[in-house]
Formats: C-alpha cells, sequence, structure tokens
C-alpha cells in the first residue's frame, strides 16, 4: 500500500490540527493498487455499447470509426468503452460520493451520534494495517434504540471493510471542508469486499456483513430515512400543534414530533440484517440482499428486474439508483404527494427538522416555507436535492431509464457519463477463485445434476439466466419487494435521456433522445414495477460468483454458519458470516430450508422487514429423488462457476 493512506490516517487522527486545515480543503477516497486487488480474469469490453447492443471494436473497423467519426454515422446514444472510460470507471466506483456527504454528514449526522469519525479512526488504526472485514467500533455515548441500550464504550460490530495495510474505509470517502470533517460512501461500500483470509480487496462482490442500517440508526437524524421504514401515516407523531408550518396550498399544518418519530425510524433500521439494504422509498421496511458486480450478462437489473432500459441494457439506470435516491431522500421532493401522499412543504420539514448541521435544520414557525429554507441553504442550487443531480428531460416523472427521476452528474463531464463509466467496468469484473476447489470429474457430475435437475429452465446460457422476471407468486419468495415499485405508476413517463455527449450543466438547446424499449416485453415491464393489475416479481439472477453472494434469495433469507447455525437470525443477527457451501445446501434441501425458515420465522425483528427466507422451492435432495453425494456435487459445480 501507499504511504498516502498513513498520511490520511495521521490527519483523521490527529484532529487537533483542525484549527490550521480550517481553510484548506481535504479529500482523499482509498483506491486500491493493482497488487492490493484479487485477482481475477477480466472480461474484455472495449468496444461500442449502443443501448444494450455490444459492438467490438475489431467488427468493421470500429475503432477508427469510433475514434475519427469523421465521414461516417453513428447511432444516436452510442457508449465508446476504451481505456479511458474504463479507468474513470474504477475512479467512479472507489471514490465517487456526487456529493452524498452532505447529507449523510450534514442533515443525516451519521457521524454527529454516538459512532463518531474519530473512534472510526481509532479502531483502524488499531488493526495495525492488518485489515478487516469487520471494523469494530466503541462507541462515543449511551444511545437507546427499541429495546436495546447501547453503552458508551461499547464496541459495535459496523462491517465496514479495510483492506491490509490501509488506514482508510474501503468506499468511504473522507473530506474536510470549511471547517466540518464528511463522510461520503461510494460504490465501493457495498459492492466490494475484503477477502477474509488475504485481507486484499475483491471487486464486485458484495459486503455481506455492512451493518448498514445499525449506522444509519446510530445518526441524530435518522428520520431523514424515514421513507424506506414502516411508517405508515405521519399524523400520529404529532404532539405539538404549534410546530407549524405552511404547505403546497398555503393551509397551515403541523410537523410531527422528531423525537417520537426518531425513535421508531431507528428501530427499524437497527432490524436490517446485515448484509442488506432498503433501496426503495416504498414507506415499507424491505431491505433486500446487497447485489454483486458481476455484472456482464445479468441483465435485468435490480432484484425486480426494473432496471432493464438504457445503456448496458439497464446497468446504467441501476448504477445511478443509489446516488439518485438512496443517498438522498430530498430528491424525492417534487413527487412526494403521489408517492407518499406527503405535501412537499411537509415533506422536506420531516427530513430537515432536526438535521445535523445547524445550518440545515428547519425550525418550525419561520415565516418561510421548508422549501424556500432549503434552497437558501442548498449546496447545489438549481437542482432537485443535495446530490449532484441533473434533471432529464421528462422530469419531474419518472421511467424505464431514471425510475428515481434523476440522474447523478457531476459539473465538467458529460450527461450521465459517470454511471456509464462505471457500468461498462463493473462489467469487466469477474468473481476470483476461492482457495478451496473441487477436482474436475466432481464439478462435471455436478453440471450434470444440475441439468437434470430442471434448473436450466430457469438459470440457462452462459450467464446461467433467462433475463426473465418471475412473479411472486409463482417463484413464491416474500412478495413485498416486488410490489416495492408500485406507486411510480402514478407518476411514470416516456423513456428519453439527453444524447451521452450533451454537457454538465445541460444546455438549453440539449439534444434529446428516446430510448429503445419496444423490444421489452410490456408483461415482464409490469411484473418489474407491480404496475396494473400484476403482483410484482423477482428476476432471475446469474449464478456466477455464488462463492461470494452468501446468504441468498432477494431477501437474503437463505443462511446457514459455517458450523450450521440456522438462517439470518443464528448467522448475521449474532455477527455470523453465512458460509457458502452451507446456505446454498439451505436453498435446494427441503428439509435443511424448513429449519432455516423456522429460524427466521423466530425473530421479531427479521418479520418486521420482511426476511424469511421462503420460496424458490426447487430440491434437489431425496425428496426429488437425488442422492447425498449428487446434492455434493451439485454444490461444489455452483461454488465453481466464476466468468459468463
Amino acid at each position: 500500500m501507499k504511504k498516502g493512506y498513513l498520511v490520511v490516517a495521521a490527519f483523521i487522527l490527529a484532529l487537533g490540527i483542525a484549527a490550521a486545515l480550517y481553510f484548506n480543503d481535504f479529500e482523499y477516497a482509498l483506491i486500491p493498487e493493482k497488487e492490493d486487488v484479487k485477482t481475477y480474469q477480466a472480461n474484455h469490453q472495449e468496444g461500442l455499447d449502443v443501448w444494450g447492443k455490444y459492438i467490438p471494436f475489431k467488427q468493421e473497423g470500429l475503432q477508427k470509426l469510433a475514434t475519427e467519426n469523421k465521414n461516417e454515422k453513428l447511432p444516436d446514444g452510442f457508449i465508446k468503452v476504451d481505456e479511458d472510460l474504463l479507468k474513470l470507471g474504477r475512479e467512479v466506483f472507489y471514490k465517487e460520493t456526487f456529493g452524498n456527504e452532505v447529507f449523510l454528514t450534514d442533515v443525516m449526522g451519521i457521524i454527529d451520534g454516538p459512532l463518531t469519525i474519530g473512534n472510526i479512526a481509532k479502531a483502524i488504526a488499531a488493526l495495525r494495517g492488518k485489515g478487516t472485514t469487520n471494523l469494530r467500533v466503541e462507541l462515543a455515548e449511551d444511545i437507546k434504540i427499541g429495546d436495546r441500550l447501547y453503552q458508551k464504550g461499547e464496541k459495535i460490530d459496523t462491517g465496514i471493510d479495510v483492506p491490509k495495510g490501509a488506514y482508510a474505509p474501503l468506499g468511504m470517502p473522507v473530506s474536510w471542508k470549511n471547517g466540518k470533517v464528511r463522510v461520503g460512501i461510494s460504490c465501493a461500500a457495498c459492492h466490494a469486499t475484503v477477502d477474509p483470509e488475504t485481507k486484499t480487496v475483491v471487486e464486485g462482490a458484495p459486503n455481506n456483513d455492512l451493518n448498514a442500517g445499525l449506522i444509519m440508526a446510530l445518526a441524530t437524524n435518522s428520520t431523514a430515512y424515514f421513507t424506506h421504514t414502516n411508517v405508515k401515516g405521519l399524523q400520529k407523531y404529532i404532539r405539538d400543534l404549534d410546530r407549524k408550518i405552511t404547505d403546497s396550498t398555503g393551509k397551515q399544518t403541523s410537523l410531527p414530533d422528531p423525537v417520537a418519530l426518531e425513535e421508531d425510524v431507528d428501530k427499524v433500521l437497527a432490524s436490517w440484517p446485515r448484509g442488506n439494504f432498503d433501496s426503495t422509498i416504498d414507506l415499507e421496511a424491505n431491505p433486500a440482499q446487497i447485489p454483486d458486480s458481476f455484472t456482464l450478462g445479468d441483465h435485468p437489473y435490480g432484484w425486480s428486474g426494473f432496471a432493464a432500459a438504457g445503456p448496458f441494457n439497464g446497468l446504467t439506470t441501476f448504477s445511478n439508483n443509489v446516488h439518485a435516491q438512496n443517498a438522498d431522500a430530498l430528491s424525492q421532493s417534487e413527487i412526494s404527494k403521489p408517492l407518499f401522499g406527503i405535501d412537499k412543504e411537509v415533506y422536506l420539514g420531516v427530513i430537515l427538522q432536526n438535521a445535523a448541521n445547524p445550518k440545515f435544520r428547519y425550525k418550525p414557525n419561520l415565516d418561510v416555507k421548508p422549501s424556500e429554507f432549503f434552497n437558501s441553504v442548498d449546496p447545489t442550487p438549481g437542482v432537485v436535492g443535495i446530490n449532484k443531480l441533473v434533471a432529464p428531460p421528462q422530469f419531474p416523472k419518472v421511467s424505464l431509464v431514471a425510475p428515481d427521476g434523476l440522474i447523478v452528474s457531476e459539473k465538467g463531464f458529460k450527461f450521465n457519463e459517470q454511471n456509464n463509466a462505471v457500468a461498462a467496468w463493473q462489467n469487466t469484473i469477474n468473481p476470483p477463485r476461492r482457495n478451496h476447489q473441487a477436482d474436475a470429474d466432481t464439478i462435471q457430475r455436478g453440471r450434470e445434476v444440475f441439468a437434470r435437475a430442471g434448473c436450466i429452465r430457469c438459470h440457462a446460457g452462459n450467464e446461467l439466466t433467462n433475463h426473465k422476471v418471475i412473479s411472486a407468486k409463482v417463484i413464491g419468495t416474500e412478495p413485498s419487494r416486488a410490489k416495492a415499485l408500485k406507486k411510480t405508476e402514478k407518476v411514470f413517463g416516456e423513456s428519453v435521456l439527453y444524447s451521452p455527449d450533451t454537457p454538465v450543466p445541460i444546455p438549453k438547446d440539449a439534444k434529446v433522445l428516446k430510448v429503445p424499449t419496444e423490444h421489452l416485453d410490456p408483461e415482464q415491464v409490469k411484473l418489474a414495477f407491480a404496475h396494473g393489475d400484476s403482483p410484482g416479481g423477482y428476476k432471475v439472477p446469474s449464478l456466477i460468483g455464488l462463492s461470494w453472494t452468501a446468504p441468498y434469495l432477494h431477501d437474503g433469507g437463505v443462511a446457514v454458519g459455517p458450523n450450521n447455525e440456522l438462517g439470518v437470525a443464528g448467522t448475521l443477527l449474532k455477527g455470523i458470516v453465512p458460509d457458502p457451501r452451507n446456505s446454498l445446501r439451505a436453498l435446494i434441501d427441503k428439509e435443511l430450508r424448513n429449519k432455516v425458515i423456522q429460524a427466521n420465522a423466530s425473530s421479531k425483528p427479521l418479520q418486521s422487514v420482511h426476511v424469511s427466507g421462503i420460496g424458490h422451492t426447487h430440491w434437489i435432495d431425496e425428496t426429488t429423488g437425488f442422492t447425498k453425494e449428487e446434492q455434493d456435487a451439485v454444490i461444489e459445480y455452483l461454488l465453481s462457476l466464476t466468468s459468463p
């Protein structure tokens, strides 16, 4: 590792030099060197992407055409994937926050409560460069969440990864500006991890023990994330009728009590299983398992397959999802009424009334509406929300290519360029091999059993997916997540984007392109979004990289520990990382799965966030005529899959 990591550690630890640094801006994000990444065979991806169709440069002289573009016209919407774009994509993956450190630090207060930047730095320094898959951090003060009292001095499992030799967290860029330390989140926090054995970085593997829910519950204003929890209505939280604001219609209304609302939001967030994240704003607590980034050929993307259109078969749309919505709840203020039934002014007031930074804290009974107050402190004026966002042509409506309504794009880049870059780079990633290897004969027998059991009806082809969305009723898994996007039907618009060569900020005469969607089956789209009378559905995932992605199913409910600890209740809730081999057995063994489901059902916190491990009842066991040896073989085959 570079000496720069030591400099960062010294900066964070020596907070006493803050006064000297007051007028100096500072930013740092850990980008591992090649030798610090667990080796894998990368997919070659240089060429053109034309709305998901990949054309390698070697075909028909396209390299020259894409480079010169003088006498030939390339199709509208093409993305040139070359070394420069792939380099940008890796940088975006590790360091780009699109400004979410302001929402996380100034609004939510993620390091202003019991979890402090000083104690995080102290925990990293205590590793002495050894690295960890789970940074244990000492709390700076007491806090009660639900029935659980977390005490000052207690060490909590954060699931934050720190690679060997590093003195900064993976995927958590740190900045210093205007006398304040801020922490943001990049893709790598969730979609890369540290190998438990070598402590090197595994690019693309999910951080399957990241304790994101608890980290946010410890924030001083976790209410800023209330739309991802079970808050069905704000009326019951109104305690003081004098906490008045003027809503969008000019009517006087009251804001909910911030303490009472915070208590309920904290309780739900702390119930999320480690390795899960709630990516939908449906006023329902239904966190899904953090997905891997072994993305080549795994379209459509997202747990329900909602990201199916646009560049890279929807991967750009999916890459945009977190930064355009999940890291900035303020960005949904323009459609809060149709989505949540909450007036825009009330929505903004709820999020800002207890903001960590007094600059962003809205006080009821002011002479200005919450939106007017926010506009006066917004670091990105002219843009909805607080992150660095661009409104695409259909805004404020959402669409197949912008289910969040907005697109993250930094000034100085082209429209959607950073999302396109990270999508292109993710398509180069393959999972590295785990240290244990089965013999070739066993793997071949497993492949034969896999086919004989009928698994190839859905998990077919090189990518081991048929690229379909299956009805939640058919697959039988917990249905909550399948319906999470249903209310977007009220604000759905045309799939249009600005041309990829459009500069940011967007000029008035920017070229608008209609994104091709004719190739998509309308019934599949209805399933993905649960629109109309559809029950919603779940996409058939690729099986590439299963050795890195335990636990299994969309809720992550199929979990068995290394010593056969059962369910999420017996593993992740107790700080035990699920074992891939044992968890895969539970996926295909009826008797073991029933035990896992029973264990999950015994946990009230898991019930409250819809984690069960039910469904996908495709058994390869004695109930379907397979022997224990055949079951073992198919598990070894599945664990061996490392490339499409």
